[in-house]
Order: C-alpha cells, then structure tokens, then sequence
C-alpha cells in the first residue's frame, strides 16, 4: 500500500507524522528514508486513512494505540470498529432529530403555505402535516377571521367645503397563496385603496348630503370603488362590509351645521306627522264620501221605486174611480187628510156647522212649561201666569182664530182636490 513503503521491512509509517514504534529510533530514521524515496509511488490509500481516522477518534491516544504485533499489523482494528459504530449511531441520532423537527400543526381557521427553497409550493389543510427541514417552509394565514382596517381623514367635497370622515372596512383573507405572494403588503396596500376610493366618492357629493340623508349612498359607493380599485392586483381578500361612521364639519364652523342638520331634523318630523294625519284622516274621509254614495244611491233607488208604487197605485185605482168618482173621491181626500193631520199635534173640532176650532197643543204645552218657570220664579207675588193660545190681549180667545185659519186651509185642500179631479175627469174625456 502507499503508506507502507516497501524495503521497510513491514512496518508501517504514520501518515501524520508519528512513528508507529516509539522505541526504535533506527527503524523510524529508516523508515523516513524510505518515505523519502517512494513518495512518487502512488497516491495514498484512503480506507487506511479513514481507519486509522476511526481508531483516533475512538481512542484519541489511548491505549495500545500504537502497538504493533510481531507481522506490524496495528493491533487497535477493535477500537476502530467501535468508533465506527458510535458515529453510525450519531449519524443516525441527527437524522431522527432532523425528522422530528419537521412535523407541525396547522390550526382549523388557519390555511399553511409551503415554499420549498423560497418558491411557492402547495397549500396545507388544517391538521398535523410534516416538512422537510431547512427544505420547505410554512406560512400560517388565518382565512376565516374578519379583520378591521380604520381610515380617516380631512377630504373636500364637491361643494368646496371640508369635512372629516371616518370609516372602518371589514375583509378576509380567501387566497392565502394571493395574499402572501401578490403584493409586497397587502393590508398597507388594501389601507392606500381605502383612502383613495373614500377621498373619490366624498369629493362627488356635498357637505349637507353626507352629513345628513347621503351616509348609506356614501357608504355603498365606497364599498363599490375599493372593490373595484383592488380587484386587478389579485389581493386574495373579500371585502366584507364597509361601515361609515362619523362625519363632522370643521370646529369654527361645527355649531351652525348642528343648527342647520337639527332643523332639518324637525322639517322631517313635520313631514312625518303630517303623512301620519293623512294616513288618519283620509280613511275617514273615503268611508264619509262612501257613505254618501251609498245614502244618495240609496234615496235614489227610493224616490224610484215610489214613484213606480205610486204609478202601479194610480193604475189600479183608476178603475175604481172611473166606476165611482164620487166616492173614489171622498176616500182619497179622507185618507190625505190622514196622512196630513197624523204628523201634528193640533186637534180640530168641528160642530155641526160649518165651523172649525183648532187647539194647538203643542203651543199649551210650551206654555204650561214656561208657566212652571214662571211660577218657581214668582212664588213669593202669589200670581199664576196665563196660559198662551187660550186668550189674547182684546180678551178674545185666539183658539178662534186658529181655528179661522185651519178651517181656511181645510176649505183650500177641497178645492185643489176638486180642481185636480176635474182636470183627471178632462184628461179621460
């Protein structure tokens, strides 16, 4: 071999300079010589390197390191094999280490991303999953949690007017490879679309309208420009909802827009009261005219129908007058006199003359009343008052002339029954 010379009878020379015989000063002096002369032999044997390597770091100088037997055969091979083992054994012990320590846990709102020698590589579900150690690296990104981004600001609106404005945006991450691998930062990047598309939208509108009926149209728009600013950079995130929730005028000038937005507070009220009594009062109205409708439909159908009564009972008694007028005629001017004098409450008498006294009842009745009254009021004179109607002031009894006058309007009522029959008597002629 190349570290044992030939011509040094058998006795091998330390590759690291140390003679294997310490005692033979002669041999090693030989030895050298030797070495010496055969260095340009060939190129060293390295299983006796990595033996002799073996046998140093088991023992590391210990005993019988270098004793040779009776052939300079080194007599330290069973030191040598247990070193072998105890770095087999080591070798090993780093690799199950190595093993173990890839083995992670990726928790059930989370997603893991793997990049394998810093390139994106796949995604991990929830769960206990291995890597290859200083090969592959995971990225937890929680894909279910909502998470918050506040922006704020002074901006100017289209009517030359500056208010602040504060609103909160709520996203969640739904690709986690996009959200990690798409933009540098994303939540910085996502806060920068906010500012702009809020700065847009407050800039279309005026300082009244976003301080008072504009909030839900601001709030919509808003939500509808960031989605559509950052839709081309492919964030990996879903806008949940977008809350707009507070605008204020500057301080100088804060106490007069309160005074303005409490008056048109008050202007909505009104409005609101005042649909309230419409709504109240327009029902009423609709069953009043209803009502009226049907009342008039109603005399309507009446005055009709009796006057159809009226002609059927005109047609049947006909007849009847034309076989005895006479008689047909007394009847019908005893029973409209009937009718007449049933709704009064004057009673006529009549003697057998041509005379006729009416009694107004109804007129002795107010006047007994007014006499209790009277009476009550003059207890203490001792005089009864007269009863009015019975006497008048020339000592004649007005019951007289009443009576004067009912007669005349009875007398009248003949005549016009008897110029009507003679002109029904002419009409059948």
């Amino acid at each position: 071999m190349a570290w044992n010379q030939p011509g040094n009878n058998g006795q091998d020379r330390d590759p690291w300079g140390s003679s294997n015989n310490s005692g033979n000063s002669g041999g090693n002096s030989g030895g050298n010589n030797d070495n010496k002369g055969g260095r340009n032999q060939g190129p060293p044997d390295l299983d006796d390197i990595f033996r002799k390597l073996s046998k140093k770091l088991g023992g590391f100088g210990g005993k019988g390191s270098g004793n040779n037997n009776n052939n300079g055969t080194p007599t330290g091979s069973g030191h040598g094999m247990s070193g072998t083992r105890i770095a087999g054994i080591a070798v090993a012990a780093v690799v199950v280490i190595w093993a173990a320590t890839g083995f992670y846990t990726i928790k059930e709102a989370e997603r893991g991303v793997v990049t394998r020698f810093g390139k994106f590589s796949h995604l991990v579900e929830p769960g206990l999953n291995w890597k290859p150690t200083f090969i592959d690296q995971v990225r937890a990104v929680n894909v279910e949690a909502v998470r918050e981004l506040a922006a704020s600001g002074v901006m100017l609106t289209s009517d030359e007017n500056v208010v602040r404005v504060e609103m909160n945006v709520q996203y969640r991450v739904t690709n986690p490879e996009a959200y990690l691998f798409s933009v540098a930062n994303p939540d910085d990047s996502l806060s920068q679309a906010t500012d702009s598309a809020l700065r847009g939208v407050i800039g279309k509108y005026t300082m009244d309208k976003i301080l008072t009926e504009g909030r839900t149209t601001v709030r919509s728009d808003t939500q509808r420009v960031l989605e559509e600013t950052i839709r081309p950079y492919k964030m990996g995130i879903t806008i949940q909802d977008v809350n707009f929730q507070t605008a204020r005028p500057p301080e100088e000038v804060k106490a007069s827009f309160d005074n303005a937005i409490a008056a048109r507070e008050r202007e909505q009220q009104s409005i609101r009261e005042a649909e309230a009594y419409a709504n109240q009062i327009q029902p009423l109205a609709n069953g009043e005219a209803q009502r009226l409708l049907e009342d008039a439909k109603a005399y309507k159908d009446r005055t009709v129908l009796e006057a159809q009564g009226e002609v059927a009972r005109f047609s049947k008694l006909l007849p009847e007058y034309k076989a005895a007028p006479e008689i047909t005629r007394e009847r019908l001017y005893i029973e409209t006199m009937e009718k007449v004098l049933s709704h009064t409450r004057k009673v006529l008498v009549s003697d057998k003359g041509n005379n006729l006294m009416v009694l107004p009842l109804d007129q002795m009745l107010r006047g007994n009343n007014a006499a209790a009254n009277d009476t009550s009021k003059n207890d203490d004179t001792g005089l009864l008052p007269s009863v009015p109607g019975l006497t008048s002031s020339n000592g004649k009894s007005s019951a007289d002339n009443s009576s004067s006058r009912s007669s005349g309007s009875v007398m009248d009522q003949r005549r016009a029954n008897a110029q009507r029959d003679d002109t029904l008597r002419v009409g059948r002629e």
